[in-house]
This record gives C-alpha cells, sequence and structure tokens, in this order.
C-alpha cells in the first residue's frame, strides 16, 4: 500500500538580488582586522632581495651577511625551531595570536627554542644561507594559516637602501 506524501505548502521563490562585490580591503583596514594589536618590525635590517607574489613568494627575501642578527617581528611564543621543513633550512615560527605566525628561514645559527616567549624586535637567529645559495632571510607572515605580504603589516622603510647590522 502506498502511503501518500503531504504536498506541503507552496513555497514562493523569487530570484536572487545580485550580490554586491565590496573593493579590495585597505591596508589601514587590514591592519584594523587584527585581533589583539600587535607591533610589527622589521626582522632584518637589510635591502629586500624579492617581494612577495601570489601563488610565487610567500613572503619576503632580504639581504645580510653571515651572522646579521635576525629579530622577532612582533611579541609571540616559538612554536617551532629547527631544521625539518625542506627548503626553509633553518626555520623560527613564531606564534603571535589566534590568527597570525611569522617564519624565519635560511639562519646560520638559531638562538631561541621551542616554547620560548619573545617579544618584538628581539633576537631570535643569525642570518645565514642553509637550504638556499646565498645569504638572506626568507620572512613570511602568516595569517589564518594563508601567506600574506609582509609589507601591508611592517612600518615603512627606503626598501632598497641596505642598513646597518646593528
Amino acid at each position: 500500500m502506498e502511503v501518500p506524501h503531504p504536498a506541503g505548502p507552496q513555497v514562493e521563490t523569487k530570484p536572487r538580488a545580485p550580490v554586491k562585490r565590496t573593493p579590495a580591503k585597505s591596508v589601514e583596514s587590514l591592519k584594523k582586522q587584527q585581533p589583539e594589536a600587535l607591533a610589527w618590525v622589521w626582522p632584518a635590517t637589510g635591502r629586500v632581495l624579492r617581494g612577495f607574489s601570489e601563488g610565487g613568494n610567500k613572503g619576503l627575501d632580504i639581504s645580510g651577511r653571515t651572522g646579521s642578527p635576525v629579530r622577532a617581528a612582533a611579541r609571540g611564543r616559538v612554536v617551532y625551531s629547527g631544521s625539518g621543513l625542506v627548503g626553509y633550512g633553518k626555520l623560527i615560527i613564531v606564534k603571535h595570536n589566534k590568527s597570525y605566525l611569522s617564519a624565519y628561514a635560511h639562519n646560520d645559527r638559531l638562538l631561541v627554542k621551542e616554547g620560548d616567549s619573545v617579544r618584538g624586535g628581539q633576537r631570535i637567529a643569525q642570518m645565514g644561507q642553509t637550504g638556499t645559495q646565498e645569504v638572506k632571510l626568507h620572512f613570511e607572515i602568516r595569517r589564518d594559516g594563508r601567506p600574506v605580504d609582509p609589507l601591508i603589516y611592517l612600518p615603512r622603510r627606503d626598501l632598497r637602501q641596505e642598513d646597518s647590522d646593528a
């Protein structure tokens, strides 16, 4: 015996309104979205050799000399310090809050270990060329696991001029 299914109420469907696209967010609005205010500083004083590009370079490559200081770009906790990720050489990863972390690759010497708390500007490594052909720091900022352009967060400076390694 077949049981009839009630038709239920008739629902009138209306065409969907077009989706309104918002323009790309400005640098300032991106900075304001940070869940906790982070005071970002440059991790090294050298000039930028290669900038961020979608689908290409996931961060900045910054020039320097072997032993030049590498500094934490903001306060946080070291969640990785080692050489187990292929292509990054000796690497440090700092978690800043629920959304942001930063990575510092190709170091010669690591000065912090996993679990250490660091403050912005604190020396965390010495620049080197592990996993690369030249001395440089490869620096990344990731928001919710995705690489973002560090220049959005770092303070402005003349990127063509190399500062001292103080």
